[in-house]
């Protein structure tokens, strides 16, 4: 009677086994569960920010205030994109690592490039040295502005945050005896822009309706070849109302190349066409834009503009990623100010230069026209 039987004892120890092994899987499973909430939670965020960059989230309504700030800090996200990569490898979870790598991928494909040197076209015109600092309410170093002119030998040279206070303090310093020949809209504060010029300068028509100061002119190179720039600097989109005020200002720039011509606006009442004011396209001159734009490569309203007939100098040089505002401060420094050109133009060089007493660096570019 105290005996047991084969089978009994077997089917005791399976049933024993089954039940430690459901005991172990039931411990198990919630660190399993939280592995894979880790892994495809930190797909989720990179996967958000890559659409939201990929969407143009910047132009979407409703959402581009919150899009606008966020998507300028874009090259730093994608440098963290590797990072749900990493962590859904070490969770062992690889449909996630494949997710985020894809997603990793994507972002870096927007940001990349910028630092690769593109091809140039077919250029056989005269140069153009076009210089662009921020001045930051009129406190960059005047001697530095001076030095700058002289050493990247600049034929125009475009200005930001140019209070009337602070015009003497520059040309004092000689900025006029190197570029005689003006075209100014000063104005208190940050508001101002000007720029100076080697060669005579004729004023065009003010943009209309823009929130910021952004002159324009018009000169001729030694061999006849007529240029016209503007001086750029819209508000920053920071709220509701500078992020329409900023969509508007550089929406009223006009259009790069000879083969762009007038369009009305469209329903958001951004210009999408040649700005009014400025002569025609068709009319032989080449354009130029050059300034503190408030906005990235990351931000589909300045894509936009340029898809209308420019390139990027700095982007087209292998030089898009350099900052050029913050540096030094408690934020990210971003790539903000540039210089424009008609893209049939092609790009020499491209040199970025720190501005002491302003919060900007200075931009240079050497262009040769088509």
């Amino acid at each position: 009677m105290g005996e047991t039987s084969g089978d009994e004892a077997s089917g005791r120890a399976t049933t024993n086994g089954v039940t430690r092994a459901n005991e172990v899987t039931g411990r198990n499973a919630p660190g399993r569960a939280w592995r894979s909430w880790i892994a495809w939670g930190g797909v989720a965020a990179w996967g958000a920010y890559a659409l939201m960059r990929w969407t143009d989230g910047d132009r979407v309504p409703g959402f581009g205030i919150f899009a606008a700030p966020v998507l300028a800090v874009t090259p730093y996200v994608a440098a963290t994109a590797p990072i749900p990569v990493v962590a859904a490898l070490v969770l062992r979870r690889p449909r996630a690592a494949i997710a985020a790598g894809l997603v990793a991928a994507g972002l870096l494909a927007a940001v990349v490039p910028r630092a690769i040197p593109s091809g140039e076209p077919a250029a056989h015109g005269p140069e153009l040295r076009v210089l662009t600092a921020n001045l930051m309410f009129g406190t960059g170093s005047p001697a530095r502005i001076v030095d700058l002119v002289k050493r990247t030998d600049a034929d125009v040279l475009s200005l930001q945050e140019f209070p009337p206070e602070a015009v003497a303090k520059y040309e004092n310093a000689g900025l006029t005896r190197l570029l005689p020949y003006k075209v100014t809209d000063t104005r208190w504060g940050a508001a101002g822009s000007g720029l100076y010029s080697k060669y005579p300068l004729r004023a065009l028509p003010p943009l209309p309706r823009t929130q910021m100061a952004m002159p324009s002119a018009e000169f001729t190179l030694p061999g006849g070849r007529r240029v016209q720039i503007t001086a750029v600097h819209p508000v920053p989109p920071i709220n509701a109302e500078s992020l329409g005020d900023w969509k508007r200002d550089l929406g009223e720039l006009p259009s790069g190349d000879s083969a762009t011509t007038a369009s009305p606006r469209n329903g958001s009442g951004e210009a999408s066409g040649v700005a009014s004011g400025i002569v025609a396209s068709g009319d032989g001159a080449t354009r130029v834009l050059a300034g503190d734009f408030n906005a990235t490569l990351d931000h589909a309203t300045l894509r936009r503009l340029i898809a209308r007939g420019y390139a990027d100098a700095a982007d087209r040089a292998g030089e898009g990623l350099v900052p050029t505002w913050g540096l030094g401060q408690p934020r990210p420094p971003l790539t903000i100010d540039h210089v424009l050109l008609d893209r049939r133009c092609a790009v020499r060089a491209v040199r970025i230069y720190d501005l002491p007493g302003s919060d900007h660096r200075a931009l240079f570019a050497r262009l040769q026209l088509p």
